[in-house]
């Protein structure tokens, strides 16, 4: 295999972070969301590096003093952003024979919803910075959020028709063009497409870390809705056949972890959010995962604690996060071993 896109569970240089600012869409609760970066910032630099971009950086540092950060294995870099969501303008790294290689695939915003100028430009600055030494620095043409892929590592991406096959990405590629674009860019051999599974209040059109995510080669844990009044219920039970149907490279059926289904969360105009225990974050020895304050928290921690049994599983308060639609695994792109300076 000349390259390959990591799994995440494989060791990490550290984990790239865009911090909230007024200019975003934060601005009417920063006192509220701030405190969930800083968590997911501290129990981050336990185990290794953190890369922050900020607008403004001086105030940023201040918090993260505050919040008991690792500020020697912190770097800041004052960079102009629309948003937070750094899984999906982030570089998506492959490795090969010849050192990583930092993909800095196209973002419009999950098909143009918002506005995305700045953060298109993210790891362009950040390269340009010397962010990532002396790695390789590719933009391939293509739209492809980091959130909308999963990797085993081996080969296999596990990704959804929805999101990939949106109109507003790459208007010019059909399911076949897509696979072969890739296949080629991240050295995989196969693509396993779901059909099935949303979650509402979700942007993304329905991204894969928000629905099913490897945890090794063999194991893929999923969200499976237990109520049958439930408006995702069918959607959601048909992903679950799909996935039962899936197969390892070897040709045996996936271990299948299904993850509770958290009570429902609405923002207080009313609309669902979309939360979700699969948008956790494998970081070096630890796994991040998302809680919302609802009776099924301590079930989905202990869910991940059987899935990844030599890490530590961190809870962390996501039910700021999810008033704009995302999660934990949403704000954070994990940087591979061999990246950073």
């Amino acid at each position: 295999m000349n390259k390959r896109l990591p799994a995440e569970w494989e060791p990490q240089d550290g984990v790239l972070l865009a911090w909230p600012h007024a200019d975003s869409d934060w601005r009417d609760n920063l006192r509220e969301v701030v405190p969930v970066f800083t968590r997911i910032a501290a129990a981050t630099s336990r185990f290794e590096r953190l890369v922050i971009v900020a607008p403004e950086v001086d105030p940023v540092r201040e918090q993260l003093r505050a919040a008991g950060v690792d500020m020697v294995r912190t770097a800041l870099y004052p960079l102009a952003t629309n948003d937070t969501w750094a899984r999906d303008f982030g570089p998506i790294t492959v490795l090969t024979p010849h050192g990583p290689v930092l993909l800095d695939f196209g973002f419009n915003a999950w098909g143009l919803k918002f506005a995305a100028d700045l953060d298109n430009q993210i790891t362009a600055n950040l390269a340009q910075l010397g962010a990532f030494g002396r790695c390789a620095h590719h933009i391939p043409g293509l739209i492809l959020e980091g959130g909308s892929i999963e990797s085993d590592g081996k080969g296999t991406i596990l990704t959804t028709a929805a999101c990939l096959l949106s109109p507003n990405r790459n208007p010019h590629l059909d399911r076949q063009g897509i696979e072969r674009a890739l296949t080629s860019l991240l050295g995989a051999s196969r693509l396993l497409w779901l059909e099935n599974g949303y979650l509402a209040g979700d942007d993304t059109d329905a991204h894969i870390d928000t629905l099913a995510r490897f945890c090794s080669e063999t194991t893929i844990a999923y969200v499976r809705c237990d109520d049958p009044v439930d408006e995702h219920f069918a959607a959601l039970a048909a992903m679950e056949a799909e996935l039962k149907n899936f197969r390892t490279c070897k040709g045996e059926p996936y271990q299948l972890i299904p993850l509770p289904w958290p009570d429902a969360c609405h923002h207080r105009d009313g609309h669902r959010l979309p939360a979700t225990y699969a948008n956790f974050l494998n970081i070096n020895g630890a796994v991040l995962a998302p809680t919302y304050g609802v009776a099924q928290d301590a079930a989905a921690l202990a869910t991940l604690a059987k899935a990844f049994p030599d890490r530590e599983i961190i809870g962390i308060d996501c039910r700021p996060l999810i008033a704009q639609h995302g999660s934990l695994h949403c704000v954070a792109m994990q940087i591979p071993r061999g990246v950073l300076p």
